[in-house]
């Protein structure tokens, strides 16, 4: 929605939001832009009358703002369609989907196509990402050229249209990085997510190109009947986009690229992590297929920096490293514990996790929570997030993973809150920990509050 936002402003509209409570770094890229944002929400906030009120998928009827937009009938519209209507039609869309990495491929695929506008300005991207890519400084960018790169979310549109929002982009050109089971408070099941899938697919014409996953059964069901051309990465054999020879060294990861049957090039990139060089490989699939050199995309992933909340180092302090990271799914924190273990081989890790994306907060993957949280060496959970709105039988019991944890031999605690958390590893935490804050929103400040306590404790580093 802030993305969104800054597009529109650059198309020469006032713009005005609001939000139940805005945080980084998106509100911090709102006030940049000079754009305000209300909070809470009130129908106050549209006075003076909007000519056009975007509703967010986060709203239901209830909310204040929406009651009075349908009661004086106020001209309405979701993201999905907006950005459709005005920005996607008449361009070649691409889009980069799935469960999990779409921030990141999506981020990597503009940059690509920003590298390559130094030689082929017409190759320039506009583009709409959930997150702030680093090497932009910005989520979203509008050129006139023809190329538009949307990351294409699963999740629902608006309370008045329930359908998944990626089916607005009508992709000329697809990512599919995974398809697992997320989103629960929406999907019933893993077959209702293949579906909103399948029905992605079945939007890419006939001259389009599916760049998909290979290591996933899911993700071949998705794409199995496919009326374009589909193109598999990954690892395996058979990928026709096949990584080999990844290794991790001072600061720097490299790998190599078969496609083909030869080698197609040695990519390096400051990142960390199999799960990156998954994305990096992906993108760099796509806009080859697209057009986009070969040396372009090499000399793009070198000097690709990250997204913000990422594997973000947010902290140094008395040799302590804090990083935080997006976590919203059992999957992603795995991989996110195992690039911190790549990066800092021997670190004592911390995995502090706020349970807060609907499907964290729900039981149906504690199994597979517990399982990626034990890739820590030492873990502390946080209370479910607004747990008032899950119904006890559907929730997440964070002792319970708290309790299997210890059962099978890694320290785990849980506290209540951020301050309580703060207040409880600050006096344990030493030289060499390393630090991973998981959460997919503001954690009522974590990410400041520990570094400013281990300064308290540490003078002699402030």
């Amino acid at each position: 929605m802030a993305s969104l936002a800054g597009l529109l402003q650059l198309q020469g509209h006032r713009i005005t939001g609001s939000d139940k409570a805005a945080y980084p770094p998106m509100s911090d890229l709102l006030r940049g832009l000079g754009i305000p944002v209300a909070e809470p929400y009130a129908e106050a906030n549209l006075t003076p009358r909007p000519d056009l009120v975007v509703i967010g998928n986060a709203l239901s009827r209830g909310n204040p703002e929406v009651e009075r937009v349908l009661d004086e009938r106020i001209p309405f519209t979701s993201m999905a369609a907006l950005l459709h209507d005005e920005f996607l039609k008449g361009r070649e869309s691409l889009v980069v989907a799935g469960t999990h990495g779409k921030t990141t491929t999506t981020s990597m695929l503009a940059w690509i196509y920003q590298t390559a506008a130094q030689h082929k300005p017409e190759l320039e991207p506009s583009f709409l990402i959930g997150g702030v890519a680093e090497n932009f400084g910005s989520s979203f960018q509008l050129r006139p050229t023809k190329t538009f790169i949307v990351e294409g979310d699963e999740y629902d549109t608006a309370f008045f249209d329930k359908g998944p929002k990626f089916l607005h982009y009508f992709p000329d050109g697809l990512i599919l990085t995974h398809v697992e089971f997320d989103h629960a408070d929406i999907y019933a099941d893993l077959d209702a997510v293949k579906t909103a899938f399948k029905r992605l697919v079945n939007l890419v014409p006939r001259r389009g190109l599916i760049v998909a996953y290979d290591a996933s059964e899911n993700v071949s069901e998705c794409v199995e009947k496919a009326l374009c051309r589909v193109q598999r990465y990954g690892f395996s054999d058979s990928a026709d986009w096949r990584i080999r020879n990844l290794r991790y060294d001072s600061g720097t990861m490299r790998w190599e690229v078969w496609h083909a049957g030869a080698l197609w090039a040695e990519l390096a990139m400051r990142m960390a992590g199999e799960h990156n060089a998954l994305n990096a490989t992906a993108a760099a699939a796509l806009s080859f297929g697209q057009g986009v050199s070969k040396e372009a995309i090499v000399a793009a992933l070198a000097s690709f920096k990250s997204v913000k909340r990422r594997l973000e180092l947010r902290a140094e302090v008395a040799g302590i490293t804090i990083i935080e990271d997006f976590a919203h799914h059992p999957t992603a924190i795995r991989e996110t514990l195992r690039a911190l273990r790549s990066v800092y081989p021997g670190a004592r890790l911390w995995a502090v996790l706020e349970p807060r994306s609907n499907t964290l907060r729900r039981k149906v993957l504690e199994a597979d929570l517990t399982a990626s949280l034990a890739t820590a060496d030492r873990v502390v959970l946080a209370g479910v997030y607004q747990q008032q709105r899950i119904p006890d039988a559907e929730r997440l019991h964070p002792e319970d993973v708290v309790t299997a944890l210890n059962r099978q031999g890694t320290p785990a605690e849980l506290l209540d809150g951020a301050d309580a958390i703060v207040a409880g590893i600050a006096p344990q935490l030493a030289s060499g920990d390393v630090v991973a804050i998981l959460s997919n929103g503001g954690f009522d400040g974590i990410y400041d509050k520990l570094p400013a306590r281990l300064r308290e404790r540490f003078p002699e580093e402030r």
